[in-house]
Parts: C-alpha cells; structure tokens; sequence
C-alpha cells in the first residue's frame, strides 16, 4: 500500500462525516457522544497547510484528542476517469476539542505536526497586545457538527453577500433531515434555506427548507420575560 496515501487518507470516521447521522451517535438531547461538554475544553481553530487535513486529523485522535474534520464526497478527475473522493468541506481546517495546553503542544511542540497553526481571532486583540488563537462557543460548534454531518448534496457554504435574510430572527429547524439546527432562514441560489454561522470561520446552508418546518427562537429577552411571569 503506498504509504502517504496512506497517511493522507481520512480515517473511517472523519469527525462525524456526511456519511453518518448525528441522531445515531448522540445522548439523549442530542449531543453527540464524542463531543459531551468539558469546562476545561475550548473548541480551537486551526489552520492546516499543504492540504494534510486528514493527517493531522488521524494523529490528533490517534492520540486521544476530539476533533473534528468536515468532509463531503466530490468527483475528481483521476487518470481520466471521473473518481468519487472524500475532500475537506473546509480546506486547511481542523476544529480541535482540547485544553489550550494540549493544543499548545501540537502547534508548538510536535515535530510530526510541523504544518499546523492556529487560526488567530482577528476582532481581538489579548493582554499581550496581539490576536488570540480562535475559539468558537460549544454550542455553535454543535449546530455546525449537526449540519455538516448530514448526507445532503445541497449543504453548501456561502458568501455573506449570497445570503438574502428575511429577518435577523433565529430559527430552529423542527421537522426533516435538518430538525434541531439553528439559523436564520434566508434566500440562497433563489430557495429558502437556513444559515448557520460559525463565527470567524465560514457560513453553511441547508439545503431548501419549508416554512412549516420552522419556528422562531425566542430571544434572551423574551425567555426573560416567560420565566417572570
């Protein structure tokens, strides 16, 4: 077996790739077994160069460590032929689910991982004066596993200027494939779908959604307000 291809391949379970239900995989209220919440885990945001995303996915949970790599099926051309391949929804990212002391050992201190970065938050700047590593919140992270985990040829990312909202309400899906992610519903290539945010990284679609398969999340203010009466 050629060895880089190899090593370059995605393991057979990519994160939780397009080829596997979220909803078979999780506890009770829907949060993916892997992923259960640690108060001392940061869901960090790394960069990958050279396109060896799988590699440093492998080494990273060969070694004990959550992460996670979002992947869909593309065709390429191979000797002439039209080949179905598995390809980074997000090429040169890699979402890791550690302490900033592990993730500090990868990026500084692994040899094997020469080619990894951190993504840096550009909208702040840290005591030292400079930009933090990128950080994205638990429950956002969920939201992007859910709709990236989900076998649709429609998910698509998008531009912010694709995006036609009809409101800045948040939504959740309650019905279909999608049931359980949140968004804002917009117009994207002429059909209503739902867009999901993972702030500082990228926009994802859903593939078209009906409008009776969506509800209105209550705001802070107005859960505030139920809960006083």
């Amino acid at each position: 077996m050629n060895k880089k291809r190899e090593e370059d391949s995605p393991s057979s379970n990519a994160g939780l790739t397009s080829d596997v239900s979220l909803k078979n995989r999780s506890l009770p209220d829907g949060v993916s077994v892997e992923y259960a919440p640690d108060p001392k885990k940061k869901w960090f945001v790394l960069r990958v160069t050279y396109g060896r995303e799988f590699k440093a996915y492998n080494f990273i949970t060969g070694d004990g460590t959550e992460a996670y790599l979002p992947v869909r099926y593309v065709m390429k051309l191979c000797n002439g032929k039209q080949k179905r391949i598995l390809a980074s929804l997000l090429p040169n990212f890699l979402f890791v689910y550690a302490t900033p002391e592990k993730v500090e050992t990868y990026v500084k201190h692994t040899p094997e991982l020469h080619f990894l970065t951190y993504y840096y938050n550009h909208f702040r700047v840290g005591e030292s004066g400079k930009n933090p590593p990128l950080t994205v919140s638990y429950q956002d992270m969920m939201n992007f596993i859910r709709v990236t985990s989900i076998r649709n040829e429609h998910v698509r990312l998008v531009e912010s200027q694709h995006c036609h909202y009809k409101s800045g309400d948040r939504v959740r899906i309650i019905d279909g494939d999608f049931a359980g992610i949140e968004g804002r519903v917009a117009r994207v290539a002429g059909q209503q779908r739902v867009v999901i945010e993972l702030p500082g990284v990228c926009l994802v679609a859903t593939a078209y959604i009906p409008t009776p398969f969506i509800e209105l999340v209550p705001s802070e203010n107005e859960k505030s307000d139920s809960s006083d009466r």
